[in-house]
């Protein structure tokens, strides 16, 4: 058959219209955009995938897995800080943050069922960096690891003090102060230095040393001398980060104290007493040295009314005070040396307090007994102390005193 008989096919539909030049232009155009829309989706999906997968690794190596404790006995000797309400968790993340344990579930685990965790008092606590968290535990629970514990009784004052009967030293809160900071740390026995606290007592900033404002008058008028601090650090338990500078130390003992004598009522009770709380804080100082706690209330009395009859005090605390010595009496050169505390020369208050009062003469510095006396004399060993405002009753109490050993008769 020839080629001009052969079948062709039909075409079915209308005519099939050729695109311009233009069309398929804008055709291909599209295309492009489809397949770029399409690649960076698939980026930003690659992207959050690997990122999910990162941070869920940093989760993981975080918090669960025993091959994310340390092992060994760790690298360096260090101090970690427990806060007050802190739970196991929140003493896992400053050991975690510290780089005492590697995870902080590995010590939630290791902690697990140790009631001794749960009774883990605020405080400072030497510990290694880079050990299992087993070991951790035992060493927060271990008391030998509590560091920077700090105990002031009542009455003790910034230096140390000799008692002249039996030359026994009691050591001030300086002293208090350097024993407690005591630390070793890799075979490194460190302590802040009683000089050096003197010396940041003295001249630290008022505002570094936290002095509370009602008392910044007083600590001014002293200068440079240390014991314008006096008083301000409270009797107590207190902790003391061995790591912190004298001046810090200091000035977070101040702080606190502060905020306890405030707790106390002690600037209510001295506007009622129209007095400023640092005058009431100085009764306190004298009633505690000059007494025992069953005769605070009284002898606060005998000051208030001293005072109030412009009537010098005349008590040998405030000449043995800068004398840094404990005697129950003076000698006449004693009681003649100048100094800002002598209330033997100079009338009313001395310029500080002369020691660290307790609650119980604080309490009666703010609440005095009721009653006329002036005087008052311990006449036995026994303490037994007679009040009196007639002087020439005054002077028998002091002859039976001296009958009984108490004062040296010849003084």
């Amino acid at each position: 058959m020839s080629e001009s008989r052969r079948a062709r096919p039909e075409a079915v539909g209308p005519p099939r219209r050729t695109l311009s030049r233009a069309e398929r232009n804008r055709a291909q155009r599209g295309h492009r955009r489809h397949r770029l829309a399409s690649g960076f989706a698939i980026a930003a999906l690659i992207v959050v995938i690997v990122a999910a997968v990162f941070l869920g690794s940093k989760l993981w190596h975080s918090f669960s897995g025993p091959s994310n404790d340390y092992r060994g006995d760790g690298k360096r000797d260090l101090v970690i800080e427990v806060h007050s309400g802190d739970s196991t968790t929140a003493i896992a993340e400053t050991l975690h943050t510290h780089g005492v344990v590697k995870t902080v579930k590995a010590f939630v685990d290791a902690a697990h069922g140790n009631a001794k965790i749960s009774a883990i008092q605020p405080g400072f606590y030497k510990s290694r960096t880079e050990i299992p968290a087993s070991s951790a535990v035992a060493r927060l629970v271990d008391p030998n690891n509590r560091v920077g514990r700090l105990v002031i009784p009542e009455g003790r004052q910034l230096d140390d003090t000799t008692d002249m009967k039996s030359n026994a030293v009691t050591d001030g809160i300086f002293s208090l102060i350097s024993k407690a900071s005591c630390v070793d740390l890799d075979g490194d026995q460190r302590c802040v230095n009683v000089d050096d606290l003197r010396t940041a007592a003295g001249t630290g900033p008022l505002a570094a040393l936290s002095v509370p404002p009602w008392a910044t008058q007083q600590v001014t008028a002293m200068g440079d001398d240390h014991r314008r601090v006096e008083g301000l650090i409270a009797p107590g338990t207190w902790n003391v980060n061995p790591s912190a500078s004298a001046q810090k130390i200091l000035g977070t003992l101040i702080a606190d104290s502060a905020a306890s004598y405030a707790q106390s009522g002690l600037q209510d009770t001295a506007t009622a007493l129209n007095m400023t709380p640092y005058d009431v804080l100085v009764v306190a100082a004298l009633v505690q040295r000059e007494a025992k706690p069953q005769d605070f209330p009284k002898v606060a009395r005998v000051i208030y009314n001293r005072l109030n009859e412009h009537r010098s005090l005349e008590f040998d605390s405030t000449v043995n005070y800068p004398l840094d010595r404990r005697e129950v009496a003076t000698t006449d050169a004693d009681r003649a040396q100048h100094t800002p505390w002598n209330t033997y020369l100079l009338h009313g208050l001395p310029a500080t307090p002369i020691c660290s009062p307790g609650v119980e003469a604080l309490g009666a510095a703010e609440r005095p007994a009721e009653g006329d006396w002036l005087y008052f004399v311990t006449i036995d060993d026994a303490g037994t102390t007679l009040f009196t405002r007639d002087y020439q009753q005054h002077l028998a109490n002091i002859e039976l005193a001296r009958h009984n050993g108490v004062l040296d008769s010849t003084r």
